[in-house]
């Protein structure tokens, strides 16, 4: 099978590079030029564990390509993938799907014989009726089904998640789309993987219902570990006590600084203006929303009172600016509030993260930044975990004491256990768990 993807970025790079290594033909399309040749050149714009090695040995092997030149990807192609971005669009939070409906355009005229056209955009409900109408305009002649297969990928082990997903939703009631889309996911076949083929309509909501569900559990969890703060309860013994019930689940119960990355907050965001064009408002999503904002903003508070009631003239070390571990990715990162937050409040910040640094120096001025962890916290008043990076997981307490001026340890992803860094020396604080005074 031949396929092509209009996108290199995230979504369309890792997808591409999976499916090459299922056997298929595919090649990834993008208008920037710049990714385009490093991607031949080599070199991969994104950090994603393991995609390097997957991207390298299908280009080797003939089966992986990258061009800026669409139609002749277009043609002959048996699915047609669009992985654009849908960005929140300025000013009222609604998904932006201009880069969907041009490169609807683009695919409609370089058409040539019968296709499927698949949205792996994350895209509200309707937008396949969309693209359906750009193409037929365009191209009344063409042969074609518009599908929708939403992708499920999290970033740090996105492809895990393509070759043993939890399951497959396609979107379509075409039987001929149907053929192509079973040919073209027959490996996962093999292995059992739930494959659900819905309406279209079914599987573009699929998408925004799934992200908006996590992030409820990640804001709800994030309540309760409030709560416990005040009552002197463990929220990490209750997220075990509650995940064990097989109806909740132990997965996205992990308290800390508020979700961010490329998916929840635009989705969430999404789904409740969706939501209110039809006139059914999700009053949870939209509270979760709210509350998810205002956490991030909250967290340098924490850090604040825990140097004290200040932090002016001070130095504080940060560890961690991503989103998540095992990326680079800086897209709505508690660490762009917390930052300046912290700056505004007279604190000098110096910042250390192993893969994100590069793009956080786009998006954040005045930092100080620092080749690795203990650098960072060379001569600082404290220390702050923002992301738990496995090698932030196992430092050398006893160093750290010796580098900070005082040992305050903030720890916003609860990585360390309280009595151990009490016993320590340090003044530790985390999310959720009765705070422990050093002895």
């Amino acid at each position: 099978m031949r396929v092509t993807m209009i996108g290199a970025g995230y979504v369309g790079l890792v997808s591409g590079a999976c499916f090459s290594e299922f056997g298929v033909h595919v090649t990834c399309v993008d208008t920037d030029a710049g990714k385009i040749a490093r991607l031949n050149a080599g070199e991969i714009p994104i950090f994603e564990p393991g995609l390097n090695r997957l991207v390298a040995s299908n280009r080797e092997s003939g089966r992986l390509n990258f061009t800026t030149d669409l139609a002749p990807a277009v043609a002959g192609a048996d699915a047609v993938f669009i992985a654009v971005g849908t960005p929140s669009r300025r000013g009222d939070g609604h998904a932006d799907l201009s880069y969907v409906y041009a490169a609807a355009e683009e695919i409609a005229r370089a058409l040539d014989g019968y296709t499927v056209i698949v949205t792996k955009s994350t895209v509200p409900v309707g937008t396949g009726d969309e693209v359906e109408e750009i193409i037929r305009r365009v191209r009344p002649d063409a042969e074609f089904d518009v599908v929708s297969n939403p992708e499920f990928l999290r970033e740090g082990s996105a492809i895990d998640d393509f070759m043993r997903p939890d399951r497959v939703v396609i979107g379509t009631l075409s039987e001929r789309a149907q053929e192509v889309m079973r040919a073209l996911y027959r490996p996962l076949y093999l292995t059992e993987t739930p494959i659900l083929f819905t309406a279209r309509q079914t599987a573009e909501l699929t998408k925004y219902a799934a992200n908006s569900f996590l992030a409820v559990k990640i804001t709800f969890i994030n309540e309760i570990a409030d709560l416990c703060e005040k009552v002197g309860a463990n929220v990490q013994d209750v997220a075990r006590g509650i995940g064990l019930d097989g109806r909740i689940g132990s997965k996205f119960l992990h308290a800390g600084p508020g979700y961010g990355g490329s998916c929840f907050p635009k989705d969430t965001l999404a789904l409740v203006r969706t939501a209110e064009q039809f006139g059914s408002p999700v009053h949870i999503v939209e509270t979760v929303v709210g509350i998810n904002d205002a956490r991030k903003k909250a967290m340098a508070a924490k850090v604040i009172e825990a140097c004290g009631g200040s932090v002016e003239a001070k130095t504080i070390a940060v560890l961690g600016l991503t989103f998540k571990p095992n990326t680079d990715d800086m897209r709505d990162a508690p660490s762009l509030d917390i930052v300046p937050a912290l700056q505004a409040a007279g604190a000098v910040v110096r910042a250390f993260d192993p893969e994100g640094m590069d793009e956080a120096k786009k998006l954040l001025d005045g930092v100080e930044w620092c080749d690795d962890s203990y650098q960072t916290m060379e001569g600082a008043d404290a220390v702050i975990i923002i992301t738990e990076w496995n090698q932030f997981r196992l430092l050398d307490l006893k160093r750290i004491k010796s580098l900070l001026k005082e040992p305050v340890m903030v720890d916003l992803r609860n990585i360390y256990n309280s009595g151990e860094m009490a016993a320590a020396g340090f003044r530790y604080y985390s999310i959720g768990r009765p705070h422990i005074e050093e002895n």
